[in-house]
C-alpha cells in the first residue's frame, strides 16, 4: 500500500485551511486518512504551521512519500533535516547525541527567526492601523505667494513709448 503525506483541504471558499494527513495514495483528497499529524493555514502572515515533527519523521522512516507542498512544509519545520542527520548516524559519520544536538540547535535558530518574523508583522500591522486610524492629518498651511515689487502703472505706458522711439 502506497502511503502519502498530503494536505486535506478544509475551510470555506476563498479561505483555505489544510490538515496535514497520512493517507493511502488511492483515497480521494478530502477522503479517508490514516492519521492527522498537523495543520497548515496559508492565510495568515507568516503562514501558520502546526506539525507533530516526531510523527512526521516516523512516517517518513516507514516510507511515506510527501507531496510537493508537504515536502516544503517538512523542510521548513526541520523534519527532512532530522532525516538527513539520522542517515549520517546510520553511516557512522557522528553519534546520535551529536545529531540530536545539531537538530535542536537548528530548531532553536529556526524558532527565533519565526518569532522575529511574527513580531515584525505585528509591528507593520500596528503601523498600518495607526496610519488609517481615522484621525485626519493636520491640514497643510496654504502657500503664501511672494508679492513682486509693484511698478507704478503710470510709468508703464511711458516706458513703452520710450522703447518705441
Amino acid at each position: 500500500m502506497a502511503v502519502k503525506i498530503r494536505l486535506q483541504r478544509k475551510g470555506r471558499k476563498q479561505n483555505p485551511f489544510y490538515h496535514i494527513v497520512i493517507a493511502d495514495a488511492r483515497s480521494p483528497r478530502d477522503g479517508k486518512f490514516i492519521e492527522k499529524i498537523g495543520t497548515y493555514n496559508p492565510m495568515t502572515k507568516p503562514a501558520t504551521i502546526d506539525l507533530d515533527r516526531d510523527k512526521a519523521f516516523d512516517w517518513m522512516e516507514k516510507g511515506a512519500q510527501p507531496t510537493t507542498t508537504v515536502r516544503a512544509i517538512l523542510r521548513f519545520k526541520g523534519v527532512l533535516y532530522r532525516k538527513h542527520l539520522m542517515r549520517g548516524v546510520k553511516k557512522g559519520a557522528f553519534t546520535l547525541e551529536q545529531a540530536e544536538e545539531k537538530y535542536q540547535a537548528w530548531i532553536d535558530g529556526k524558532e527565533n527567526k519565526i518569532s522575529l518574523r511574527i513580531q515584525q508583522t505585528a509591528e507593520e500591522k500596528a503601523a498600518f492601523h495607526k496610519m488609517v486610524s481615522g484621525t485626519a492629518p493636520a491640514p497643510k498651511p496654504a502657500p503664501v505667494a511672494e508679492a513682486a515689487p509693484e511698478a507704478p502703472e503710470a510709468d508703464a505706458p511711458e516706458q513703452q513709448e520710450e522703447a518705441g522711439e
